[in-house]
């Protein structure tokens, strides 16, 4: 009975959406508008949480940059307008993606290096490894090494 409890728990727990942090008196009368602002919380980083979107969180840091949003696009200010006033105001850091410059190329370009150059050192190996033989067949032993190694054996059986 317990078990049957605990299951009915948990898929009414994976039923439930996820709530989202934004407050009912952020959200702007205008749905285009509110929308834009959704996607653009969706864009930032919480600086507190640091993983999280400014839409997903609580903190009282992201509900002061969800009211900004909202503010500079009430203002009239484009998507770009609005990141670009949150990246010269906070820095780079508050975009959870961060944009494709001269100061985030290590960032961008590093994992794809990494990969290729571990991509790059395993075909090295394995090039290097079929060219040594260490995969060709030993040849028969002759006859004079057969003689050999039965009297080592015998040896090694008497001497037990």
């Amino acid at each position: 009975m317990r078990r049957m409890f605990v299951a009915l728990i948990a898929l009414a727990l994976l039923g439930v959406p996820a709530a989202r942090a934004v407050q009912p008196d952020e959200i702007m009368a205008d749905p285009a508008k509110e929308a834009r602002a959704r996607e653009l919380s969706r864009e930032l980083r919480c600086m507190v949480c640091q993983n999280q979107s400014i839409d997903d969180s609580d903190a009282p840091l992201a509900r002061d940059l969800r009211l900004l949003v909202r503010e500079r696009i009430a203002a009239g200010d484009s998507n770009s307008q609005v990141l670009d006033f949150l990246v010269a105001r906070y820095g780079e850091f508050v975009l959870l993606k961060p944009r494709f410059e001269r100061q985030t190329l290590l960032l961008w370009l590093l994992a794809p290096v990494l990969l290729g150059g571990g991509g790059l050192a395993l075909w090295l190996q394995i090039r290097r490894r079929s060219r040594s033989g260490a995969d060709v067949p030993m040849p028969p032993l002759t006859p004079d090494e057969k003689a050999r190694l039965a009297a080592l054996m015998s040896d090694d059986a008497t001497s037990r």
